[in-house]
């Protein structure tokens, strides 16, 4: 049975406001450190590590050069996609080892019994999503290349329904009946990944299960628990997604604490 580890918005960079701040970016380096370490420790194994965009805060190249430093692993494959806060260009630069491109960065994971296709629903300069015309292509050309016999996921930044948490509701993505429609003509898609809303969170999209991870930098909370909608002082949490012989996506959630 597959499994993935995913987390979500490590933010690399991003100083934490309030008295507490600046500090350089540490904080969320140490946070992100926190949850690579709790997975290289793993006593038993698991096929990829997957992380949902937003992996800088300012898409500079030294938030990259971090990233590259801090999701390597000894053990485990790590797959990334962009978020609204990642630069295209810089993001393969520092964290692919690409040259500079600005096109939507699409890539295809083939994990023992599981296909990944990690897209890129970032619009550059915007903080909502949409899957693009070039990346809707590369979705319907790639499933339907792949071997209908082995389950897929797609995964991507943006959540494309509404999760009830206003915040994130007024950038999720956009025009997600287009996605769907491609989707649905490929049955071997099992489930749908996606981050961006710092809250962990599952529903379902285009008749699929969608697991949205949760964030490492900080946490979104629902207007009924009151505040200011986002707590930095939540510890960072990640999803274990299994994917059984029926492929049904089982997910369990993990508090990862100093």
């Amino acid at each position: 049975m597959p499994v993935i580890a995913h987390f979500s918005d490590i933010h690399l960079g991003q100083v934490r406001p309030g008295p507490d701040g600046p500090d350089g970016g540490a904080r969320a380096e140490a946070r992100a450190a926190r949850v690579m370490a709790y997975l290289e420790a793993l006593p038993g194994r698991i096929d990829a590590v997957l992380v949902t965009g937003d992996i800088a805060d300012h898409g500079a190249p030294e938030e990259y050069a971090a990233a590259a430093r801090v999701l390597a692993s000894g053990r485990w494959e790590v797959l990334t996609c962009p978020g609204n806060h990642d630069v295209r260009e810089a993001y393969r630069a520092g964290l692919l080892g690409e040259e500079p491109s600005a096109g939507p960065v699409n890539r295809l994971h083939e994990l023992p019994g599981l296909t990944v296709l990690a897209a890129d629903s970032s619009i550059p300069g915007r903080d909502e999503g949409r899957i693009d015309d070039e990346t809707l292509a590369w979705l319907d050309t790639t499933l339907s290349r792949a071997r209908r016999d082995v389950p897929a996921v797609v995964a991507f930044h943006h959540p494309p329904v509404v999760l009830h948490a206003p915040y994130v509701d007024e950038i999720r993505l956009l025009d997600e009946q287009r996605l769907a429609a491609v989707l649905r003509c490929h049955p071997q898609v099992a489930a749908v990944l996606c981050g961006h809303a710092h809250t962990p969170a599952a529903t379902g999209f285009a008749g699929l299960p969608l697991a949205v991870a949760p964030g490492v930098v900080s946490t979104v909370t629902l207007p009924f628990e009151g505040g200011e909608g986002i707590v930095f002082d939540h510890p960072p949490m990640l999803a274990f997604h299994i994917l059984d012989e029926q492929r049904r996506l089982t997910t369990h959630h993990r508090i990862v604490l100093p």
